[in-house]
């Protein structure tokens, strides 16, 4: 196998998942990376008079990022699409209470988190508030790594069976803030820390993290522990892949696109969600700014093609049985087709002779993924993206164990490879 040409690392992402505990921060810190290397950000809410160079836009919590140094038009686009949220505990609205003489926040279940995974943490604080300054409304990251909170399981010896008990998701979440009831709820301390009147605190979009940072484990240290790896893994995979295919000296034959949309976990049915406009607009005014006409946007969209990037699962060792046994899928054995027949996956034949393809360029091995036809499949925002935009759209993913829990686990191999695999079907 020859070398791989990335520079993706499983350190590497690892950093880039300690540094963004939100969707806001995963935005934050591939803006950090691509305005390293010279991306510029553009607002929706102007002209897009420059048509050459690299570029990139926000709207909450997802990005758009591009490059097109020659700005050619008919230039079709081959786009790297994700997800930047991952299921988690989020503050309510009215967050202070008091129980059993305990000042505690009051917390939900964002996605399919995995309830039981969420107890006995220590938890961190972050998210983005809406401020009073001056009369105008602005946005403020917030991240605590600090262990503020935390979620205690019930003792084993107060369950019914001795076996644990299943969270409540309405009266088993609220996390112990402080032993003191009187003490400064949670609002009075996010205005002390931001430095402003709580009376100007006027909205906010808040979540819990684990604080222990990811590590590099095992007996061969091939393993990444680490939060959010479902779908920061494809966040900064493709990211590195955006970012060393624009090394190439020779320019790829399509502009090569990373697509990173928020609340894929509760269906993508928002503002800036896979299911909105987002995607679709951006590649229209990229067309328009080129000088092209809705009939050249609707002609590169037809040669356009979008790999859906989402985690697989890998077969689990103590579970072998709840996987399709002809199916079986490796830690460390490359990236990963994912087929569905009733459509909870967009890959059809066309998109995976594509992917396959890139693949073989990259020296990477790529493993075929099926679920069970006896359980419910997940989805990603592979079908909707194709339904949205009617692009050719082909799901792929990295392998890893426990999806969905506060703590999840992949090999270290798995990522420069994704990563590869990436950058070569960036290329075409």
């Amino acid at each position: 196998m020859p070398a791989l040409d990335t520079s993706a690392t499983a350190a590497g992402l690892a950093s880039f998942i300690d540094a963004s505990p939100s969707p806001f921060h995963v935005c934050e810190t591939v803006a950090g990376h691509l305005r390293d290397q010279g991306f510029v950000e553009l607002e929706e809410t102007q002209a897009w008079s420059e048509s050459a160079g690299s570029f990139f836009v926000r709207r909450g919590g997802s990005i758009i990022a591009w490059s097109d140094p020659v700005a050619r038009t008919g230039s079709p686009f081959r786009i790297v699409g994700g997800h930047t949220d991952s299921p988690n505990l989020r503050v309510k609205q009215h967050i202070d209470r008091v129980a059993a003489g305990l000042a505690t926040v009051a917390l939900e279940p964002y996605g399919g988190a995995w309830l039981n995974s969420w107890l006995d943490r220590d938890l961190g604080l972050s998210g983005r508030v809406s401020v009073l300054d001056d009369g105008a409304v602005v946005e403020r990251l917030v991240k605590f790594d600090d262990p503020l909170l935390r979620v205690p399981q019930l003792a084993i010896h107060l369950s019914d069976d001795r076996k644990g008990v299943s969270p409540d998701p309405q009266r088993h979440l609220d996390a112990i803030w402080s032993t003191d009831p009187s003490a400064p709820v949670l609002l009075d301390f996010l205005a002390e820390e931001l430095d402003v009147d709580v009376e100007n605190l006027l909205g906010w979009e808040l979540m819990v993290h684990d604080v222990e940072p990811s590590r590099i484990v095992g007996a061969e240290q091939d393993l990444l522990s680490a939060p959010r790896l479902d779908n920061q893994t494809t966040c900064y995979a493709g990211l590195r892949a955006l970012l060393d295919v624009g090394m190439d000296s020779m320019p790829p034959r399509a502009t090569p696109m990373l697509a990173l949309f928020d609340h894929e976990e509760v269906g993508s049915g928002s503002q800036r969600g896979a299911a909105s406009d987002f995607l679709a607009s951006v590649c229209e005014r990229i067309v328009l700014s080129r000088g092209g006409d809705r009939e050249d946007f609707l002609r590169t969209m037809a040669a356009s093609i979008c790999a859906s990037g989402d985690m697989a699962h890998a077969t689990h060792p103590n579970y072998a049985e709840r996987h399709e046994p002809g199916h079986q899928i490796a830690l460390g054995g490359g990236p990963v087709l994912k087929v569905n027949q009733n459509l909870r996956y967009a890959s059809d034949a066309q998109g995976a002779g594509i992917f396959e393809q890139a693949c073989r360029r990259a020296g990477v091995p790529l493993q075929r993924y099926v679920h069970r036809a006896d359980l419910p499949c997940g989805s990603t925002i592979g079908p909707i993206t194709a339904t949205r935009t009617g692009l050719v759209t082909v799901d792929v993913g990295a392998p890893q164990l426990a999806m969905h829990s506060a703590r999840e686990l992949m090999a270290v191999d798995d990522v420069p490879m994704y990563s590869a695999a990436l950058q070569s079907f960036y290329r075409g």
